[in-house]
């Protein structure tokens, strides 16, 4: 009887699942490239992925530098909205008073633009740091309130009166039955929650900042400078992705034990 084959170090790079990513952003940049080329768009309107790639080889230093207070005020906005939104989750799951007193709110306050409210951080605290950690803890609030309340609500009751009947205290419940089975739904608004504070940072920085990637793409608006622009979008998108990796990562390690972590998963057609 044959033996089966191992796969080769060739196979198992191609079944990588960074490079199916990698391969497709290739192919995206390469028809940017040929519709510039193709509809000799200028580039005062779209500028080529060369020119892009020609800033970040050049300005390198000074966009990683300028990188810093926006992934700060990003991380401190989403520490915040997993601070706060996590136990706000749980008392609106815990209670329908709370909920009918404060869900409507939080619903309410999202349909306000936060690029409306953002001067406003300015006026009150400032040209510093704050203005952009709230704006970055404000977007990124509302999901992870959402997914947890969602979570903790989607716990089955006969499990939390199986827990209780065997003389666990209500802590001892939560922590055995209703956190754990909650984890996956909090993961998610995490993950949500870490890409849209990066985009609150932005928006506090577009406000009012001298430092920042928002301060880099408002300065380039200005002066006209799309390559540098594209490039400081090109930091964001990697800040975003680098920062929605370390929460994935977390998941796995957090709860190895879900569906959602298995790599055997094969979906019926």
């Amino acid at each position: 009887m044959a033996e089966a084959k191992s796969p080769s170090g060739v196979s198992r790079v191609l079944n990588a699942a960074w490079l199916r990513p990698f391969l497709f952003l290739v192919v995206i940049v390469a028809a940017w490239d040929l519709s510039i080329r193709l509809f000799q768009i200028p580039a005062y309107q779209i500028p080529s992925p060369g020119d892009v790639v020609a800033v970040l080889w050049s300005d390198w230093p000074e966009l990683l530098q300028q990188s810093w207070p926006t992934t700060y005020a990003t991380i401190c906005g989403f520490a915040l909205s997993a601070l706060f939104g996590i136990p706000i989750a749980m008392l609106i799951a815990g209670s329908k008073t709370v909920e009918s007193y404060i869900y409507p709110l939080l619903v309410f306050s999202q349909s306000v633009p936060k690029i409306a409210i953002a001067p406003l951080f300015v006026v009150w605290f400032g040209f510093g740091i704050i203005p952009k950690v709230i704006s970055a803890f404000l977007l990124g609030f509302f999901p992870v309130v959402v997914s947890a309340v969602q979570g903790f609500k989607s716990v089955d009751p006969d499990m939390v009166d199986l827990a209780r009947a065997m003389q666990g205290s209500r802590f001892r419940v939560f922590c055995a039955v209703n956190l754990p089975h909650a984890m996956p739904a909090i993961f998610s608004g995490l993950k949500v929650s870490v890409t849209l504070a990066v985009v609150g940072a932005v928006v506090g920085e577009f406000v009012g900042s001298n430092s920042g990637i928002g301060y880099v793409m408002q300065r380039s608006i200005g002066t006209f400078d799309l390559p540098t622009m594209f490039a400081a979008l090109v930091i964001l998108a990697l800040l975003g992705v680098i920062l929605f990796w370390i929460v994935d990562r977390i998941e796995r390690w957090v709860i190895p034990w879900h569906v959602s972590q298995r790599d055997d998963i094969i979906f019926a057609s």
